[in-house]
């Protein structure tokens, strides 16, 4: 196993900041009081509840299902009564439908409703409500169901995990290394790939190793170099094969196939325990009494989380969603973890960058461009959105944006080049841009 030599451009390398967490083992968090579950955690289509106010649920048991393809059905994570069915606040900062469970007082979190349907893997993948667990999010039903004529050659699993702070993914790896090799194997088999790849960053040996000692025929070992962000889809892509996504193409155009490490560890305990996703690892870190990786039921409160781990210290200026380059600063800390919840990062004053007060002017010092990993021009495509010039944003191929937040953070004069960007993304996308 030797570090790859595979190079994507652009990326930085900003202080890791793992270092509080890293080594610490998973401890799974209480049943809280109550249980938020929105029926709204994936892109795509939300859910619609299929729960009334007053019912007795289990654990396991389906709350909310849609017909769409680009979706997944939502699960109780606790056994318990349904006390509320109402909009509530996301980690996203919008409104969506939730299920409020009130807990019975004894749990047996060993135990759930197995996933039961007709059909083939792909349909047990969706019945049991996976999806990207990385953060984006999509349905990994959708994933594992390409276009007829995209074949895939290889099945890539993104351990790489190179945002800061975050280290649920390692010890899943540490702690789970055969639910991982049994889940990318799944994937394997589903989509008829001849190749398993799984990539883990070399800031990472434990989790390595521990790959490697549960590796079998068929399934590699990739260490590449400690480098954001490394883990997205296209970059890892090009790191592992070489190959770039073709502009409006999905990435399955290159043969390959990218799953988180965490998706592939549920899809194994979908296909093998009939087990719906209804928690998750979450690194609670940054200015918390206990930082540490949490195994946290969905619907699980911030606010609770945080205080299972000891509640906030100092005088704390933000607490974001995911990591600190592409997570939500949260309006408030009553909201419920989700499936794409990587992390709770609490970052004390003066650790988190302020943007200058004021639309700062662009001084023209080349640093987003050189640093974008898709080859873009940040500063440009800010300035076209920033002035709702859409169309102009769009013919500078804005679409392409991977959001990975890396220009926002070599600005000098701290522009919110990432946000300007994501406007006009989305009204590219609204157009139909591709």
């Amino acid at each position: 196993m030797v570090v790859g030599n595979a190079r994507f451009r652009g990326g930085v390398h900003p202080p890791e900041r793992k270092e509080a967490t890293s080594g610490l083992a998973v401890t799974r968090v209480p049943v809280p009081s109550r249980l938020v579950i929105p029926m709204s955690q994936h892109l795509g289509a939300p859910c619609a509840p299929v729960v009334a106010v007053g019912d007795h649920v289990r654990r396991g048991q389906l709350l909310g299902d849609v017909s769409a393809m680009v979706s997944a059905p939502v699960h109780a994570s606790v056994s318990g009564t349904v006390s509320a069915i109402g909009p509530v606040l996301t980690t996203g900062g919008t409104r969506v439908a939730a299920v409020t469970i009130q807990p019975d007082e004894e749990q047996d979190l060993e135990a759930y409703v197995a996933v039961v349907v007709e059909g083939d893997d792909r349909d047990r993948v969706r019945a049991a409500g996976i999806v990207g667990m990385g953060g984006a999010t999509f349905p990994s039903v959708v994933k594992l169901t390409p276009p007829k004529d995209l074949a895939i050659e290889t099945v890539l699993l993104n351990g790489c995990e190179c945002e800061p702070y975050l280290t649920c993914d390692e010890r899943l790896m540490v702690e789970s290394p055969e639910r991982v090799v049994a889940g990318a194997q799944h994937i394997r088999d589903i989509v008829g790939a001849k190749r398993v790849v799984i990539a883990v960053e070399a800031n990472k040996p434990a989790a390595v190793e521990a790959l490697k000692a549960h590796t079998q025929e068929g399934v590699e070992i990739e260490v590449l170099p400690t480098r954001y962000p490394q883990g997205a889809e296209k970059q890892l892509i090009y790191a592992i094969l070489g190959k770039e996504v073709p502009h409006g193409a999905l990435p399955a155009a290159t043969g390959a196939l990218v799953h988180n490490v965490a998706t592939a560890a549920a899809i194994a305990d979908a296909l093998e325990h009939g087990k719906p996703l209804m928690e998750r690892i979450v690194t609670v870190t940054g200015a918390v009494a206990r930082p540490g990786n949490y195994r946290v039921l969905i619907g699980t409160l911030v606010s609770d989380l945080i205080e299972f781990a000891g509640g906030l210290v100092g005088d704390v200026e933000r607490v974001i969603a995911g990591g600190p380059m592409t997570g939500q600063a949260l309006a408030s800390l009553d909201v419920p973890v989700t499936k794409g919840t990587s992390g709770i990062v609490a970052l004390a004053k003066g650790v988190a960058a302020r943007a200058i007060d004021g639309d700062q002017p662009c001084i023209r010092c080349g640093r987003c461009p050189e640093a974008c990993p898709m080859g873009l021009e940040p500063y440009i495509l800010a300035t076209y959105s920033g002035k709702r010039m859409w169309d102009a944003a769009a013919e500078r191929n804005v679409i392409d944006c991977i959001e990975c937040g890396v220009c926002s953070y070599v600005c000098p004069t701290k522009r919110p080049l990432l946000q300007l960007i994501r406007l006009g993304k989305s009204a590219a996308m609204s157009k139909g841009v591709k």
